[in-house]
């Protein structure tokens, strides 16, 4: 059981989501960014145990995500979790732990992705790697807020669960994205959520309408240098900005959650929940998500003892 200390929140988990980020800092992949021994999981959600601060009261509904959690301190892959006061979020919330575990980090990443698109209704979006956790989510959000949405996956198999959630159009992207977009959207599209990640976002930056905007947020492929992209958004006027987990905090994304949970209760956002495993099963979860299995997202419950 960690022990309470000021500024820090006791949370005992229900329910973490789980992310492909995990998978590189099992494989060792994540270098000196992850201080070890450390107990991973970029996100969680349950309930207070102690606030040393009393700014939240024991029971209590919280989520947290991101923040260095899992790399930094120990994060949510546990029965109880000693987390940064800052990035504990209190929500009101009548959702299954499951649903609601399915929430903080995909549809805050997603959220904020489009955000700095700054796209309004009747504009289009490419959201490339629609079958992640964080494209569908982005689909769903997408979709609440007028836009038209063109949306990716490498298997064919899987489009249909992108129509499903509200995709418009779904492009099986076998290398030439662009040129399929633009035989769909001569003129281009508006904006691009890029998930695949820092190689294949040079295909699809072609596909974007003059003053169009990107925005990358995932790195599905696990290549990291953004250099080559970056310069050839210079060479196509295109702004690329680089979404950060960093701002997920209390402070900037507290109303910004309890905003998503409330669309997801009234039926407005979607929550694409692949599979359940309990915590005992969380090696063949993570066989699961390396086998890129799921369409949606892979959430761990916990169990009293």
């Amino acid at each position: 059981m960690p022990v309470t200390r000021p500024g820090w929140v006791l949370v005992r988990v229900r329910a973490f989501g789980l992310n492909r980020a995990e998978l590189i800092t099992r494989s060792g992949g994540s270098g000196d960014a992850v201080r070890f021994p450390r107990v991973i999981g970029i996100e969680c959600v349950g309930e207070v145990v102690e606030d040393p601060d009393g700014e939240l009261r024991p029971g209590q509904t919280v989520v947290a995500a991101m923040g260095e959690m899992g790399r930094a301190y120990d994060g949510g892959y546990q029965q109880y979790t000693l987390l940064p006061a800052a990035h504990v979020i209190p929500v009101k919330t009548t959702l299954r732990w499951e649903t609601l575990g399915a929430i903080p980090e995909t549809f805050a990443t997603a959220w904020g992705a489009l955000e700095e698109l700054r796209l309004a209704a009747g504009d289009s979006v490419l959201i490339h790697g629609g079958t992640s956790s964080v494209g569908m989510a982005a689909i769903t959000i997408a979709k609440d807020s007028g836009l038209t949405v063109f949306a990716t996956t490498r298997q064919e198999s899987k489009g249909a669960a992108l129509t499903a959630n509200g995709a418009d159009h779904v492009i099986v992207d076998d290398g030439s994205l662009a040129a399929k977009v633009l035989k769909i959207a001569p003129g281009g599209v508006t904006g691009l959520v890029e998930l695949v990640g820092a190689v294949a976002v040079i295909d699809a930056l072609n596909a974007l309408a003059p003053g169009g905007r990107a925005c990358i947020a995932g790195y599905l492929e696990d290549e990291w240098d953004l250099a080559p992209a970056q310069a050839a958004a210079r060479g196509l006027a295109v702004p690329l900005a680089v979404y950060s987990s960093s701002v997920v905090d209390r402070a900037s994304y507290g109303q910004v959650l309890q905003r998503i949970i409330d669309a997801v209760q009234q039926g407005r956002y979607r929550v694409n929940l692949d599979r359940t495993f309990e915590m005992a099963e969380i090696a063949d979860a993570h066989r699961y998500m390396e086998g890129n299995r799921a369409v949606g997202k892979i959430v761990v419950l916990t169990r009293d003892d």
